[in-house]
């Protein structure tokens, strides 16, 4: 039977534009990862070559998922786990694992953010000194390698941290527009300019080339290696903020008119040409480095939190006007990691809100204050470096890929709705699309997120994780994987609030029905 529809709730809101939306989404998906992760994956399979495989990546999965979100939020005007029941209700499940997860990344990724705000004052003095790894692990963060966990707070980090908290429950509580749509109106450019000032800076540095040569130099023949297509598809997987909740939250704020499929290409080419950006930077300075060392490029290569707090400080060291660099670079980390922060409580919130009925002051209070007391009582203290790790990387290559697995089975091969989705599209949008993307989202991701995850679980069940306790691997990994997906189950079995079932009436970019 069809639904009829009912008056927009007067608690549900909306971006003032498509432009508002458009940066709100970039501002989401440049994050940590496109700048500390792609360079130094593109570097490991194959240089210049990897382009090909990425953007092959980005066409066949990335936009096609990006577009599946996208037409999710849209057409069912929720939060992942309302948008997910109004398409079929015994999907609500895989709403709240995703909310489960973005709970879960936003309590770790916060203490990133932290990091990053201390190293930009400590760059004004150099306070690393000569040696930036044994600063960072035993002067800043004081870690205790001989412990299991404990709970020995740092001072450093835990005054920082509550700081992030308290600004992105601010930000959040002022709404949708007023708070998330002004601050990425203004941070997202201040990111783009800053980060683009940075290059330039690198580019003109001695050994620069050399550090460009390695990173675009191709190395044709790793095309034939299947790890380097999947390293492409995940990168571009996880760069996109897709199939974990953000963008269908996002685009359910959406005018009804609002050209979907364009933005989701604009938002996806930007999202790649920062990291092309970043990957350009990031050599540039590694070649210098390289150059000052008299070693080759290789040997100073670091990815993710190596390269932002170890590699890049001995950098700022080293180079002329070296403090100024460093307070730019960790100031750029900041904006991107702090936009992403944002976007991912906000799933969060929007979900207990319209489950609950809880105002929105309330239900910012209630999940930003739940997710910051986890994040200053498991972080910031002697072994929360370990736990940080081992978190993200299960959040990350087991939650992320399996609920986007499931939720693409689920929505594709068992309920059957890819075509539905696609004419919600097509209403709407400039660019069409057609069997293809069927095909995209309904076949080839499934089949490569499969292959992901399998290979991820073997090696975790096998290996281990990094050498780590594995009371700490089972705990923090395995056992923070498995609450969510218990919680999930739990919280669709729990009762909503008002009429959940019934869509909303269309609404201008306004909100107004």
């Amino acid at each position: 039977m069809e639904q009829r529809p009912q008056a927009v709730p007067a608690q549900r809101e909306a971006w003032s534009g498509r432009t508002v939306f458009i940066l709100a989404a970039i501002g989401s998906a440049v994050g940590l990862g496109n700048i500390w992760r792609f360079p130094y994956i593109a570097y490991e399979n194959g240089g210049g070559a990897f382009i090909v495989p990425y953007l092959i990546a980005l066409l066949s999965a990335g936009i096609p998922l990006l577009f599946l979100d996208y037409a999710i939020g849209h057409k069912f005007r929720g939060s992942p786990p309302l948008a997910f029941r109004r398409l079929s209700r015994p999907a609500e499940a895989l709403g709240w694992w995703q909310v489960g997860i973005c709970f879960v990344i936003a309590v770790y990724y916060a203490v990133i953010i932290a990091w990053a705000a201390r190293y930009a004052i400590f760059s004004f003095s150099e306070a690393w000194g000569d040696d930036p790894a044994s600063f960072f692990a035993s002067d800043f963060l004081q870690q205790d390698g001989e412990s299991t966990f404990g709970l020995d707070f740092v001072p450093g980090v835990v005054i920082p941290l509550l700081l992030v908290w308290i600004g992105v429950i601010a930000i959040l509580a002022f709404g949708v527009q007023k708070g998330i749509g002004s601050v990425t109106k203004y941070f997202v450019p201040l990111l783009i300019v800053l980060f683009a000032i940075l290059v330039v800076r690198a580019l003109f540095l001695d050994g620069a080339g050399q550090g460009l040569d390695a990173f675009f130099t191709p190395n044709w023949s790793a095309l034939t290696d299947s790890g380097v297509w999947i390293a492409a598809y995940g990168q571009i997987f996880f760069s996109l903020s897709v199939a974990f909740g953000i963008m269908i939250t996002y685009s359910s704020y959406l005018g009804r008119r609002t050209n979907l499929t364009g933005s989701g290409l604009v938002v996806a080419f930007s999202n790649s040409s920062f990291e092309i950006l970043a990957g350009i930077g990031v050599f540039a300075v590694l070649g210098y480095m390289a150059q000052a060392t008299g070693v080759p490029v290789a040997e100073v290569v670091e990815s993710g939190i190596g390269l932002a707090f170890i590699a890049f400080p001995a950098i700022i060291s080293a180079m002329p006007g070296g403090p100024v660099f460093g307070v730019a670079f960790f100031g750029a980390l900041v904006f991107a990691g702090f936009t992403s922060l944002i976007s991912i409580v906000q799933v969060v919130v929007a979900a207990v809100q319209e489950k609950s009925g809880l105002s929105r002051g309330a239900a910012v209070l209630t999940v930003g204050g739940s997710a910051a007391v986890l994040s200053l009582l498991l972080f910031p203290t002697a072994t929360g470096l370990n736990v940080l790790d081992i978190v993200d990387n299960f959040a990350n290559n087991i939650g992320i890929v399996g609920v986007a697995l499931v939720a693409l089975v689920t929505v594709g091969l068992i309920l059957r709705r890819l075509s539905d989705l696609q004419e919600h599209l097509n209403q709407v949008s400039s660019f069409k699309v057609g069997i293809a993307w069927r095909v995209f989202v309904g076949v080839i991701t499934p089949v490569v997120l499969a292959y992901m995850l399998i290979d991820q679980i073997v090696q975790r069940i096998g290996d281990g994780y990094g050498g780590l306790p594995t009371g700490l691997v089972v705990t923090f990994g395995w056992g923070v994987q498995a609450l969510v997906v218990i919680a999930a189950i739990v919280l669709t079995f729990l009762p909503w609030r008002g009429s959940v079932d019934e869509l909303p009436a269309e609404t201008d970019s306004k909100g107004n029905a």
